[in-house]
């Protein structure tokens, strides 16, 4: 982000700052009055217990590894985990051409009692990517993130809570599903609707997508590929979820959106080879009540995240997914656990910091 864009330590860009003052100008007669530092961590230790943080990594039958997540301005933020695939050369992941077996599945609106059944075999392909998966049933996009009714919730009225809703997944599109960024771009467009004023968040975005690193790694907000690695096998990314919300700390509304994302990838470098990466989020975010709380106008407040990564690379910092090809993984760790990345019976685990393996990719 351009340092000149910066305001009181943000990295959030010009432009974005610009639309932030202007929607302040609009309401500055309502400006809130910020919490004590004391009721922040309150609030923040409050509003993640129900998000149960999980940090951790693992991969499948290659290596999965997890790492805790770090608190980020009181608020929670959880583990990831990465699975890399057993079977690299069974994995896939963008595009949808091709794949026309089975009929789609409904939306999910509630917590599966089962883990979805074996497709037929074969391997992907860059005309069908997602070949073997349970994917191949799921939807394109953004459609298969389900968005429940609004309610007037909160301090919200019905018609806001069903905007916020709207942005809510409007943050997941352009933090998982938009081309430029899955190609290695910066997230502005999610960044523009992450509340500037919590600072330890945006000083971990801002570190992270900079220089990435062990501490401060991207991918457990943002889905990015280095080009000169892996390019996408299609343009269709598919996606099975749903949000869910209820009454916050102060009257904020709290929206918890619990979503699995397949990425086919081939060598960026040619090649017919498709393989797929998987990655689960679940991330928690707070509309609040400007009159009790220090945000923006159309901006939510980053409560906490867990993310769940198969095949993304299983020691890797660079702050891209690395998937493997040619069936290059090192092993798992014989002591990690078997992860089938298409179940999502269960909310994120603790990992406990090993290597996993994946049942299916």
């Amino acid at each position: 982000m351009s340092r000149n864009g910066e305001r009181d330590g943000s990295s959030v860009p010009d432009e974005v700052w610009a639309e932030f003052l202007r929607s302040s100008a609009e309401g500055a007669g309502d400006a809130p009055k910020e919490p004590s530092a004391r009721d922040r961590e309150a609030a923040g230790r409050l509003r993640a217990g129900p998000a149960e943080p999980v940090p951790w990594r693992a991969h499948p039958p290659a290596r999965a590894r997890r790492r805790t997540g770090r608190y980020v301005a009181g608020f929670v933020a959880a583990l990831a985990l990465l699975v890399v695939a057993l079977d690299p050369g069974g994995l896939v992941g963008w595009s949808g051409g091709g794949d026309t077996a089975g009929k789609p599945l409904a939306q999910e609106s509630e917590r599966p009692s089962e883990a979805p059944p074996a497709e037929p075999g074969g391997r992907p392909t860059l005309d069908e990517p997602f070949r073997g998966s349970p994917a191949v049933r799921w939807a394109d996009g953004a459609a298969g993130i389900t968005v429940p009714p609004a309610g007037a919730t909160g301090w919200m009225t019905k018609a806001e809570v069903g905007r916020a809703l709207a942005r809510t997944r409007d943050f997941l599109a352009a933090s998982n599903l938009d081309p430029a960024v899955l190609r290695g771009g910066r997230p502005d467009r999610a960044i523009a609707l992450m509340n500037p004023h919590q600072k330890d968040v945006r000083t971990f975005v801002t570190t992270s997508l900079r220089t990435p690193g062990k501490d401060h790694d991207p991918l457990l907000l943002f889905s990015r590929f280095d080009p000169a690695q892996a390019r996408p096998a299609g343009d269709v990314v598919k996606t099975r979820g749903r949000m869910s919300y209820r009454e916050g700390r102060l009257g904020a509304l709290e929206v918890t959106a619990d979503v699995t994302y397949v990425y086919p990838v081939a060598p960026a470098g040619g090649g017919d080879e498709v393989v797929r990466v998987i990655v689960r989020r679940e991330t928690v975010v707070s509309w609040d009540d400007p009159s009790k709380v220090v945000t923006e106008k159309g901006t939510f407040s980053l409560l906490s995240y867990k993310t769940d990564m198969t095949n993304g690379g299983c020691d890797n910092d660079t702050g891209s997914f690395r998937p493997e090809f040619g069936g290059g993984g090192t092993g798992a760790d014989p002591d990690g656990e078997a992860v089938d990345p298409y179940d999502r019976r269960g909310p994120i685990t603790d990992g406990g910091g090993r290597c996993g393996t994946a049942t299916r990719s």
